[in-house]
């Protein structure tokens, strides 16, 4: 059987996320007959060295005898193993320039690369991620940044907080404005921002109750693909279609942003998407959202004015209407932006065990089997060579 080891995260900032928590290796190896695992030292893992070895797990800084290593973000070039097999978030199924010397170190080190997600059930339904703790720490940052802005009420941050359930002792007693609130998506991103709207008791309501009423109490609309899209011929929404063929759609929301207050986007977007709205929606007289959670977080992606990634330590800030410019957050004449990359880090340990679960049900036995069809599909490169699925990045991994 092969041995499984746990990488040290290298890339700056240092991710605290793990693959697998200290419980979940500790009951592999019980339950696994010939099951081994080796765990390379970290000072910044949300789970200390301490944990694994209390686990029973060895931990040390050498994993080169590991024959499968799991990561979380992109391993840094110069801590690439020749030969082993490795899965990681890799960010260049989309030809990512910013991975493209990641991916030629990849080719020349013989690296066979399965890349997290790509791991697909047959409906192409994502099986692992962290999505849906970038919807909680997303959800409850837009409705922190909107009480900041009103003065209305106060949130304090997640990563104060030990873990996901003495955050939600918070919400009691919180009592929100008669706001409303708008949710794009129908993925584990939006699954966490309702779970957050259920937590701070905020109501749902139909889409045509949203554009048409005020409310005494805060709601929230939850759109998805049918609710956004409509292509332009037939006016009619069929999700693998609209996948296939997007550009041929528009989207409908704009009407949505005269009615919004907050809007928290968990919408997946790619460059053939279009917008939600765009630039010129911004400055219409009637636009009235206040506050965007960009949980997806895409620069210039679906919401127009994510002008690029904030930091856990500081992740609001403003974007003047007129210039387009960033502006310090909570100014009259900006709209306030939350889009940071690595939300799940403030809850890592909930995160890591929810990614950890997903992993050990879908994927682990395929992966100490040899292989299977699922992680086959998710394999950019074998060996140092793009499989035939990935062949469409042959210019992007020439050198």
């Amino acid at each position: 059987m092969p041995v499984i080891g746990l990488i040290r995260e290298g890339k700056t900032p240092a991710d605290n996320r793990v693959a697998l928590t200290p419980a979940q290796c500790k009951w592999l190896q019980k339950n696994m007959p010939g099951f081994k695992m080796l765990v390379q030292s970290s000072p910044n893992r949300c789970f200390t060295d301490k944990e694994y070895i209390r686990a029973g797990i060895t931990v040390q800084e050498d994993v080169s005898a590991c024959d499968i290593l799991l990561g979380i973000k992109e391993v840094p070039v110069a801590m690439l193993i020749p030969g082993k097999t490795y899965l990681f978030f890799s960010h260049t199924r989309k030809k990512q320039p910013y991975n493209q010397q990641l991916m030629h170190a990849m080719i020349d080190h013989g690296i066979t690369l399965i890349d997290y997600e790509c791991l697909e059930h047959e409906d192409g339904q994502r099986i692992i991620g962290f999505g849906f703790f970038a919807g909680i720490v997303g959800a409850h940052n837009g409705m922190m940044a909107y009480g900041n802005r009103t003065g209305e009420y106060r949130l304090g941050r997640v990563h104060k907080h030990r873990d996901y359930r003495e955050l939600i002792h918070t919400y009691f007693g919180l009592k929100l404005p008669n706001v409303k609130i708008a949710i794009t998506g129908s993925g584990r991103v939006a699954h966490g921002i309702l779970e957050i709207m259920n937590l701070m008791d905020v109501q749902d309501v139909e889409p045509e109750e949203f554009l048409n009423k005020e409310f005494s109490y805060p709601v929230y609309v939850h759109l998805k693909g049918g609710d956004l899209y409509l292509h332009k011929t037939t006016g009619r929404y069929q999700r693998e279609h609209f996948h296939e063929h997007a550009e041929e759609y528009a989207c409908m929301f704009e009407k949505y942003c005269m009615q919004t207050d907050i809007l928290m986007n968990g919408i997946y977007w790619d460059t053939n998407v279009p917008r939600l709205f765009e630039w010129d929606t911004l400055q219409h007289p009637d636009f009235r959202i206040k506050t965007i959670a960009d949980i997806t977080d895409d620069k210039g992606g679906s919401v127009p004015c994510n002008l690029g990634d904030a930091t856990i330590e500081d992740p609001i800030y403003g974007v003047h209407k007129t210039t387009a410019e960033k502006t310090a957050p909570y100014l009259e004449e900006s709209i306030d932006m939350m889009a940071v990359g690595n939300l799940p880090n403030e809850l890592p340990r909930d995160a890591s065990r929810y990614f950890g679960e997903q992993l050990i049900k879908h994927v682990l036995q395929g992966l100490l089997d040899g292989g299977n069809h699922t992680i086959t599909q998710a394999t950019i490169l074998k060996e140092g060579k793009l499989t035939p699925r990935f062949d469409y990045l042959q210019t992007y991994a020439a050198h």
